[in-house]
C-alpha cells in the first residue's frame, strides 16, 4: 500500500513533485492503484485496471525522470476509455461484443501517452459502444457519480469522468460524438475538452458515427487540459481526416486577462428545459466573465433546434456503417450454435449488441435505405451545413460562445432508461458543437442542490487556444474547480 495519497493531485502538480524528486512515479502510480482498490467497487469506472504493466511503466518513468529525460507527462498515472485500443490490454467498448478482443495495436493516441513516458493504469467504462448519455448501456455494469453515488456520471465517458472526480487517476482520455467528454465532465465536475474534428487522430478509435467523433481530456483543471492536449494533438497519416496542422503547446494560452475579447451567449441554448440551478450558475459565471473584462452580448443560433434531429440522423446512419463489421467471422463475439452462415450472422448480432445499440443501428439502416435517404439522411446533411454556417458568422464577431454544458445535474440511476427521447435531450447543448466540427470545453461553474454544474465555451475551428484562456481566466478567478466529492 502506498503512503502517498494524490486523490485530488493535478498533473502538473505532480510534474513538479516528480521533477524535485519528492515523489517517484511508482508511488503515484501505486497510490492511483490503491485508490482504484478502494473506491472502485462503488464507482465503477473501470472496466480493466492494468496493474502489472502500470508499475512496470512506472518503473521506467522514473529511469527516465533520473535520466533527465522525462517530458510533461512522464510518469503520471492515466486512464484510457475503453473505446481506444490499446496493444495487448483488451478493448471492450463495453460490449458483449468485444468482451474478450485484444488489439495487436495502441491508438494513435495511446502511441503518444507512451512515448511522453505517462502511465496508463486501465481503461474507463462507457455506455456500449459510446451511445448513451448516463453509461448505464454498459454491457457490464453502470458507473456511478462519485458526488452521489444513486446518480448517473453522464456519458458515454462516464468512467473517465468519475475516474478523475474520484482521484482515482490524474487524467483520462475519453471520445465526444454528441456531448461524450464534455456532459459527463459537467456532470462530476471536471474540465472536459472536445478539440476541433481532425486535430487529434482517431487511428485506433474504435467509430461510432466517424464524421462526429473526436477524442479528448478529462482533468481536474485547466493547465492538466492543455498538457494533455498539447500531448496527444498533431497530424498522423494514417488518420485520412487527421488536419495537416501543427499543434502549439496550449499551456502557453493561459491567461487571466480577458480585456478584448468578445464572448456571445446564444439564446437559444437557454430556453426551456434548463434546470433552475444550471441557469443561475450560468448566468453567474457570464458575469464573472464580463468582471475579468470580456465584452459580453447576446447573440442568436436559430438553428440550434434542429441539431437534435440532424444528429440522431446522421450519427445513427454512420453507425449502421460502422457496425457491420461485426458479424462474427472476424474478431469479436461469434455464435457457435447457429443453422448455417445467416443464422449465426443473426445471432451474433442479438447476443453481442445491447438495446440501445440495436436501436441506433435500426434507425440508421432506416434512414440510409432506398426511398428514405433524401427524405432524411441528405436533409439532416444539409441542415447540418447550415447549422456549420451559423456558428461560422458568429464566430466572426465573437471570440467565443458561452452556454450551459447538461441542461441538468447529474439524474438518478434509471431515471431515464425507460425514455430513450427525454435521455438524448441530455446532449441537446453539446451536440452542435460536433455537427460542426468546432472545440468545446466544459469546466466546473458551480453547484446546484449539491451537485456540479458545468459551462460550455464554444470558439472556431483551430482555436482551442482561445477556449483555454477564456478557460483558465474564469478558472482562477474561481473556487469551483478545486472542489471535490467525499467518497
Amino acid at each position: 500500500m502506498s503512503s502517498f495519497d494524490a486523490t485530488g493531485l493535478t498533473a502538473h502538480a505532480a510534474r513538479g513533485l516528480l521533477d524535485r524528486g519528492e515523489v517517484s512515479s511508482y508511488e503515484l502510480t501505486r497510490a492511483a492503484l490503491d485508490r482504484i482498490h478502494e473506491v472502485d467497487g462503488r464507482v465503477g469506472a473501470f472496466v480493466t485496471v492494468t496493474e502489472a504493466e502500470a508499475l512496470e511503466a512506472a518503473r521506467a518513468a522514473d529511469r527516465r525522470i533520473s535520466d533527465g529525460e522525462g517530458g510533461p507527462l512522464t510518469g503520471i498515472p492515466v486512464q484510457v476509455k475503453d473505446n481506444i485500443c490499446t496493444r495487448g490490454v483488451r478493448t471492450t467498448c463495453s460490449s458483449r461484443m468485444l468482451e474478450s478482443y485484444v488489439p495487436p495495436y495502441d491508438a494513435a493516441v495511446v502511441e503518444r501517452l507512451r512515448r511522453g513516458g505517462a502511465v496508463i493504469v486501465g481503461k474507463g467504462n462507457l455506455d456500449e459502444f459510446a451511445m448513451g448519455s448516463s453509461t448505464e448501456n454498459s454491457a457490464f455494469f453502470p458507473t456511478r457519480n462519485p458526488w452521489d453515488l444513486s446518480r448517473v456520471p453522464g456519458g458515454s465517458s462516464g468512467g473517465p469522468a468519475a475516474a478523475v472526480a474520484s482521484g482515482e487517476c490524474v487524467f483520462s482520455l475519453g471520445s465526444d460524438t454528441g456531448g461524450s467528454i464534455r456532459q459527463p465532465a459537467a456532470l462530476c465536475g471536471v474540465v472536459g475538452f472536445k478539440p476541433t474534428y481532425g486535430l487529434v487522430s482517431r487511428y485506433g478509435l474504435v467509430a461510432f458515427a466517424s464524421s462526429l467523433d473526436q477524442i479528448g481530456p478529462l482533468t481536474r483543471d485547466v493547465t492538466d487540459s492543455a498538457m494533455a492536449l498539447s500531448a496527444i494533438a498533431g497530424h498522423d497519416r494514417r488518420d485520412s481526416t487527421s488536419l495537416e496542422y501543427e499543434a502549439p503547446d496550449y499551456t502557453r494560452a493561459l491567461r487571466e486577462d480577458l480585456t478584448g475579447l468578445r464572448i456571445g451567449v446564444p439564446v437559444e441554448y437557454f430556453a426551456a428545459g434548463i434546470e433552475q440551478g444550471v441557469g443561475e450558475a450560468a448566468h453567474a459565471a457570464i458575469g464573472a466573465l464580463e468582471d475579468l473584462g470580456a465584452r459580453v452580448e447576446e447573440t442568436s443560433l436559430p438553428h440550434t433546434e434542429h441539431a437534435l434531429a440532424v444528429y440522431y440522423i446522421i450519427a445513427p446512419s454512420e453507425a449502421s456503417a460502422n457496425l457491420a463489421r461485426y458479424d462474427g467471422v472476424k474478431y469479436g463475439y461469434s455464435a457457435r450454435e447457429a443453422g448455417g452462415m445467416w443464422d449465426a450472422l443473426d445471432r451474433t448480432r442479438q447476443d453481442g449488441f445491447g438495446p440501445e445499440v440495436k436501436r441506433r443501428i435500426m434507425l440508421g439502416t432506416y434512414a440510409l435505405s432506398a426511398g428514405y435517404y433524401d427524405a432524411y439522411y441528405l436533409k439532416a446533411q444539409r441542415v447540418r451545413t447550415l447549422i456549420a454556417r451559423e456558428f461560422r458568422a458568429a464566430f466572426e464577431d465573437f471570440d467565443a460562445l458561452v452556454t450551459p454544458t447538461s441542461p441538468s445535474v447529474a439524474f438518478e440511476l434509471g431515471e431515464k432508461t425507460a425514455d430513450p427521447v427525454q435521455m438524448y435531450l441530455s446532449d441537446i447543448l453539446t451536440m452542435p458543437a460536433n455537427i460542426a466540427g468546432i472545440p468545446a470545453v466544459s469546466l466546473p461553474a458551480g453547484m446546484s442542490d449539491g451537485l456540479p454544474v458545468g459551462l460550455q465555451l464554444l470558439a472556431a475551428p483551430l482555436r482551442e487556444e482561445t477556449l483555454f484562456r477564456i478557460a483558465y481566466a474564469y478558472e482562477q478567478a474561481t473556487e469551483w474547480h478545486r472542489l471535490r466529492p467525499e467518497l
